[in-house]
């Protein structure tokens, strides 16, 4: 494929088989890629927002798929499938089922039990999510929204505003969001609760 669709810091970058996946051959450019996966994006959005979810539902594996396949299914042929390959970042391929029931059943242990507050409790699950980098690309937004379901639809509260800014892109937003992530990788989530709420 003639698609030049690098991948910029802190992105994951595809391979050849997984950029064979895309399902609008007219796209010719990374930042028409970038407009029609934000449109999918929004219908995910709008989807999550009609929907009343018990935390007992959003804290499964098919429900991270689902997530995933209505932010990127009109745009890509392999959205909700987990990767088969390795990534230079991320667990290897063959451990993600088995991170992911973890973070789930310790998302779900922290719900119960009230063991962070919730905007802790979210951006925890959402850190561990995209550390574990399920998907061939766009861990980073799925992670987002899934938090954003999370503090929405369990704890009543308003969504993130990440930023208030393109992450996607380069510039400022992202680089704090990039420092922030960094940061909790070696233990310390304020950043990233102060970037989510800024």
């Amino acid at each position: 494929m003639g698609l030049d669709l690098d991948a910029i810091d802190g992105q994951t970058p595809l391979d050849d088989d997984e950029k064979d996946g895309l399902l609008i051959p007219a796209i010719s450019t990374r930042s028409e890629l970038d407009e029609f996966e934000q449109e999918n994006i929004e219908r995910a959005i709008l989807w999550t927002m009609g929907r009343s979810i018990k935390p007992g539902g959003i804290f499964t594996d098919p429900f991270v798929r689902l997530v995933h396949q209505r932010m990127f299914g009109d745009v890509w042929a392999w959205a909700g499938e987990f990767r088969n390959t390795d990534k230079n970042i991320g667990i290897d391929k063959w451990q993600i089922s088995t991170a992911l029931r973890g973070l789930l059943d310790d998302a779900l242990y922290w719900q119960q039990h009230d063991i962070f507050s919730p905007d802790e409790m979210a951006i925890r699950v959402k850190h561990r999510l995209v550390s574990i980098l399920c998907f061939p690309n766009g861990n980073g937004r799925h992670s987002r929204l899934f938090a954003d379901i999370i503090i929405e639809k369990i704890y009543q509260r308003p969504v993130f505003s990440w930023g208030a800014g393109k992450l996607p892109s380069k510039g400022d937003a992202r680089a704090r969001y990039l420092m922030a992530l960094r940061a909790a990788d070696q233990g310390d989530c304020q950043l990233l609760i102060d970037f989510a709420r800024s």
